[in-house]
């Protein structure tokens, strides 16, 4: 029986932090299994034998990477979409983020297609809380749909930022957010 917490949450902990402290210091394209080990000081052995290659550490990495640090909820639909919105982007541009994101879901280590899903269903999770809350609050118009803000918002970042492409930023992000809701952007 395994223990909750013992020395297995240990390593997988040392691990993971080893592995992003690393890809945000020298970019995933130079980190490797052993460089991993030596950081969280564990045996290269453990890794191989857990993780198997570095894209399938990098992708537990990605899915076990929490929404802690989203932003709370204000209430407000527009407010609330752009504050997930650029942390999204954030989380995306921080140094190893698309790293992360590109494993997850690469097809070699997600043969089952597991990794898209489980990406789908934390942005979705991300965002249908302010859809959910606006529908409480009533108004008009009625808040756009999920797959309207995954469309329209959500699939625009990820596209931008795997590209590279200038000019994605927080006034994007904002107008991005406009469009889906029918309303002129605004400055902060």
């Amino acid at each position: 029986m395994k223990r909750p917490g013992g020395r297995s949450a240990r390593v997988r902990a040392a691990v993971h932090g080893a592995a992003v402290e690393l890809v945000g210091e020298v970019g995933a394209d130079q980190v490797t299994l052993p460089a991993v080990a030596e950081r969280a000081g564990v045996n290269s052995s453990t890794l191989y034998r857990r993780w198997g290659t570095l894209a399938a550490l990098l992708a537990d990495v990605a899915q076990h990477r929490g929404d802690a640090s989203a932003p709370p909820l204000v209430g407000d639909l527009r407010t609330d979409l752009e504050n997930q919105a650029v942390w999204t982007l954030t989380e995306l541009s921080r140094p190893g983020g698309i790293a992360f994101f590109r494993a997850e879901v690469a097809p070699d280590v997600d043969e089952r297609r597991e990794g898209l899903r489980e990406c789908l269903r934390r942005v979705s999770e991300r965002f249908q809380p302010v859809l959910d809350t606006a529908r409480e609050r009533g108004g008009t118009p009625p808040p756009p749909s999920l797959e309207q803000v995954l469309d329209r918002i959500v699939a625009p970042l990820y596209f931008r930022v795997v590209f590279s492409i200038p000019g994605t930023d927080e006034a994007y992000v904002r107008e991005l957010v406009a469009g889906l809701i029918g309303e002129p952007s605004v400055e902060p």
